[in-house]
This record gives structure tokens, C-alpha cells and sequence, in this order.
């Protein structure tokens, strides 16, 4: 069973996320364990504090490096790895999600403030990931979006095994069009071929819709870097 610790100052702000949907479902189904710790319990003055002035001045605050030390080291065995959030990490994608799926420890380190000391990093940080180019208050948030992708590949989190095989990227390609009741709407009408019943020309249908869809929209995933 997989393992994930999130370290940070606002654990609150996470466990709750965690409760809800399929990923909810499969938390209370013990498909995999999630803890979420507060890094100030790592702290050893009376105001909890966890991060400093840079040395050579400058704006803004460092996460110190003492309490990433030891909330790390409170958790980490042999089989972690050590994630660092932030807008300086690889962009994750589909292709990490289904990676990081398989590992057995995950150690996600929510940043804050302008970062944190060079020292923890080069010393405890096994990989530095980001949702993208730009930037948000904190890791707390991408640290749920990761989450939620990867999660979703662990056996048993999905209704079906077959769920997540016609997703967006996982066959380098977008989903496909998508239609429900009612058959018209406005004037707009449900492609015949998905009534015809012929499962054949359905699955063609839906695999020249998701190419054009791609086409159209990410011609950058034809390339193969998802």
C-alpha cells in the first residue's frame, strides 16, 4: 500500500481534500495512506517559527532548514522519495503521475515564502516538481492536484480498471467528444454514429474525434512529450 506524507505549515488546508470523490472513497477503502504534517511540530521556540531572513538581504523569507530536516527525517525510510514543490521543478505530467504511482513512500514538501534553504534541498530533495509556469502562495495546492493524478492510478481508487484508459494524455492524445440526453438541444444534435449501436464505427468515430481534438487544440502532444 502506498504511503504519502505532506509536510506543511498548513496541514488543515490538505487532510480535508483527501475525504471526498473517488479519492475519498479509496482513502476510507485503505488503498493507499495519507498523513498530513504540520512542520511547525518541528520547531523549538515558542512561536513555532519556521523560516528566516536570507543571508545577502533581499525580500521575502526562507523556510529554515532545521525543521525540513527533522520532519523529513521523522518519516523517511530507504524507499521515500523526497518531492519538493515548486515553480523551479520539472512540469509534471501524465507520464510522472503514472511513474510516481508506483512507488511505495512519497514525501511531498509544500513550500512557501521565497523557498526554501539551498541546504535542504541539496541534501534531502529526491525530486522538484511544478503544475506550471506560474506561480501560487504555496505547495499546498499543487501538492493536491499531483495528488489526485497520481492516486488515481493505484489499483481499486477507480470503479473500473478500464477508467482511466480512455483519459486526456494517456494515449497521447485528448478524450474524445462526449455526448448524453438529450438527443437534441437547441438544435443541436448527438452525432448519428454514436446511436447506431455498431460498436465498430462507434470506436473509430471516437478515435478520429480525439486526434482532431488534439490537432486542434495540443498539437504539441502528437510529438509524444506527455
Amino acid at each position: 500500500m502506498m504511503k504519502v506524507d505532506i509536510i506543511s505549515i498548513f496541514p488543515g488546508l490538505i487532510e480535508s481534500f483527501f475525504d471526498y470523490g473517488v479519492i475519498g472513497r479509496a482513502r476510507k477503502n485503505k488503498l493507499f495512506e495519507i498523513n498530513c504534517i504540520d512542520l511547525r511540530d518541528f520547531t523549538k521556540d515558542l512561536h513555532r517559527t519556521v523560516d528566516d531572513s536570507p543571508y545577502g538581504g533581499g525580500s521575502g523569507m526562507i523556510m529554515k532548514c532545521e525543521p525540513l530536516f527533522k520532519a523529513v527525517s521523522s518519516v523517511q525510510t530507504k524507499d521515500s522519495i523526497v518531492i519538493y514543490l515548486t515553480p523551479q521543478g520539472e512540469t509534471f505530467k501524465h507520464s510522472t503521475a503514472k511513474r510516481l504511482s508506483g512507488e511505495e513512500h512519497l514525501i511531498i514538501i509544500c513550500g512557501r515564502y521565497e523557498g526554501v534553504d539551498e541546504r535542504f534541498r541539496e541534501a534531502k530533495v529526491d525530486l522538484e516538481l511544478s503544475i506550471g509556469d506560474y506561480v501560487v502562495s504555496g505547495g499546498e495546492l499543487p501538492a493536491m492536484v499531483i495528488l489526485d493524478s497520481v492516486l488515481r492510478y493505484i489499483p481499486g481508487v477507480l470503479n473500473s480498471e478500464e477508467s482511466h484508459l480512455n483519459d486526456s494524455f494517456e494515449n497521447g492524445l485528448l478524450d474524445y467528444a462526449v455526448y448524453t440526453r438529450p438527443r437534441e438541444f437547441e438544435g443541436m444534435q448527438v452525432p448519428e454514429v454514436l446511436l447506431s449501436g455498431n460498436h465498430k464505427e462507434i470506436e473509430n468515430w471516437r478515435k478520429n474525434s480525439a486526434k482532431e481534438r488534439t490537432l486542434k487544440k495540443r498539437p504539441d502532444l502528437l510529438k509524444g512529450d506527455n
